[in-house]
């Protein structure tokens, strides 16, 4: 003989919650939205749910199992949604989450075949820095290239590589870089925007930036970069934020004599642009 058991006619919360698996707290929280109406309460004051109640909150589980959001739940419940626009939405919603975690499996995946930091930047990035062995860029260049792809995308960062490929390979050329980043750095101590040593750093930055743009001809990366432009010409146009957005919100301490000395190798490169055209 089994023995004889009398289901309940009514339950407290935690029960209701552990049935329809759920948590008391989300049942308040259905309460406070109007998703679920509020039961009677017995004689100590707290809530109790009955057959009703518990079928709704099994509906309300399943439903956020699929993914419907709490206020399409309300409108079904209701009967005042349309369900073909709710499904709309949600397989749209599906979908960008989709998206999203192919992205982060890709960047899990580059991130283990890196080893470093650097599988964090998009994979434009990573393919064109492959053929770098471990530890040839530094925390510096990797952080350049982390700001470039914020301001300019991708493909504007896959691009910029070619600068620190040319200084990963050439040891001349990377002392020269440490050498013009110390003195830009000490144009922060007080110099004075018109002190002669700013233009003078500014034409050897100048000379610099040339030497760069010869070793990355010979090396034939601006073949590879036309190359890639060619290919993923359809992601010049994604860019994060527009430069001038960059400038105002991108936190830098440079001082006016520094910011001068940028201007002019702007200009000196500028020109040089327009004598080649």
């Amino acid at each position: 003989m089994y023995p004889s058991v009398t289901p309940p006619r009514q339950v407290k919360i935690g029960a209701a919650a552990a049935f329809a698996g759920t948590t008391p707290r989300a049942i308040r929280h259905y309460h406070q939205i109007g998703l679920l109406p509020e039961p009677e309460r017995g004689a100590d004051g707290r809530r109790r749910y009955g057959y009703d109640d518990m079928i709704r909150l099994l509906w309300i589980r399943r439903m956020a199992e699929a993914g419907i959001s709490l206020d399409d739940m309300r409108a079904a419940f209701d009967e005042s949604g349309d369900i073909e626009e709710t499904l709309a939405r949600l397989e749209e919603s599906l979908a960008a989450q989709e998206a999203d975690i192919k992205r982060q499996r890709s960047a899990v995946g580059r991130l283990r075949a890196v080893g470093s930091p650097q599988g964090l930047l998009s994979k434009l990035v990573t393919d064109r820095l492959s053929h770098l062995p471990p530890g040839a860029l530094r925390a510096a260049d990797m952080e350049a290239l982390l700001v470039t792809e914020r301001i300019f995308g991708p493909l504007g960062s896959a691009l910029q590589a070619s600068v620190y490929i040319a200084l990963a390979t050439h040891p001349d050329l990377r002392a020269e870089e440490d050498r013009l980043d110390a003195a830009e750095a000490a144009l922060d101590d007080g110099v004075d925007p018109d002190d002669p040593r700013v233009e003078e750093i500014a034409v050897q930055r100048y000379t610099h930036h040339m030497a760069l743009m010869r070793a990355i001809t010979a090396a034939g990366l601006d073949t590879a970069d036309d190359e890639l432009f060619e290919t993923h010409a359809d992601l010049a146009e994604d860019t994060q934020m527009s430069a001038l957005e960059a400038i105002t919100k991108m936190p830098y301490d440079f001082s006016p004599a520094r910011m001068r000395c940028m201007e002019r190798v702007a200009q000196l490169v500028g020109q040089d642009a327009c004598a080649d055209s």
